[in-house]
């Protein structure tokens, strides 16, 4: 995507286009009806992840053609959430890489079978998700995350994409929704990775370290600016008292039903922004 058509795609972008703000009030309220909490431990950094946050980058740059279109829009520090489209391995690294802070990811169980593998994921504070439980356990730690100040890396479609042809950007899953919901001023952060697949495909042990890879990164947008802007949430703070004063029942369809608005429109902002 050349630089033209990225600006044209940060202007087209659905999120972002807030009007007022809600008030501490209504912010707190949002925050409630998610009825999500942290695990009660305290998030912490492994130190090996930390130091080799300082070391690997470089190396990996070295070793990859990669070109990030935006990147001043990451926060440098204080809790984000970064999402993007998965369709290689490699796409964590991608978002490490272009963040430059620690980033940590719900991991499927299986990523911690293999003994080896399992030291790594733990040693960089990855985060095991069960299906059994449907990763209610991996969201609490995402709490957990984003309460210490971290970084949450999140795919919203729930996995790679499994599309052996364009396009590979399927529907999203609503976690990320309500993750931002719990946090209504914390800023969700899209990025879109073109061209990852060609470096290193699924099911395949073949890099072609050549491959040029880029990264658009779209304007940070919070759940709270998002639940009153006109083209998103369309709520004001009446609104959301409304919502808070429904029966549980009604109260949770209704939240279900702006996690998945929220969540369409993010896949909506990735598919702008270049994601294939």
């Amino acid at each position: 995507m050349k630089a033209s058509e990225y600006k044209k795609a940060i202007n087209e972008t659905l999120l972002g286009r807030t009007m007022e703000e809600l008030s501490d009030q209504s912010i707190e309220t949002v925050s409630e009806m998610t009825e999500l909490e942290g695990s009660g431990n305290e998030f912490s950094t492994p130190i090996f992840y930390r130091a080799l946050m300082r070391i690997a980058p470089p190396v990996v740059r070295s070793l990859t053609n990669v070109t990030y279109n935006g990147i001043e829009r990451v926060p440098s520090e204080g809790a984000a959430i970064i999402a993007g489209n998965h369709v290689s391995h490699i796409d964590p690294i991608i978002k490490i890489m272009g963040v430059r802070r620690p980033v940590h990811y719900l991991a499927k169980a299986e990523h911690f079978e293999d003994k080896k593998f399992q030291r790594l994921m733990k040693s960089t504070g990855q985060i095991q998700t069960f299906r059994e439980t449907g990763g209610a356990d991996a969201l609490s730690t995402a709490v957990d995350v984003l309460d210490s100040g971290g970084v949450m890396g999140i795919f919203p479609e729930g996995t790679r994409s499994r599309n052996t042809q364009p396009p590979y950007l399927g529907e999203g899953k609503t976690g990320v929704a309500r993750l931002a919901a719990r946090y209504p001023k914390v800023p969700v952060v899209p990025m879109a990775i073109i061209g990852s697949r060609d470096f290193i495909a699924p099911g395949s042990r073949s890099v072609n370290p050549l491959a040029q890879i880029e990264v658009n990164i779209g304007k940070p947008i919070t759940f709270s600016e998002w639940l009153v802007d006109p083209d998103g949430g369309k709520l004001d703070n009446q609104g959301v008292k409304n919502i808070s004063t429904l029966d549980q029942d009604d109260r949770k369809k209704a939240m279900k039903s702006l996690y998945r608005d929220f969540t369409d429109q993010l896949i909506e902002t990735l598919r702008i922004l270049g994601a294939p």
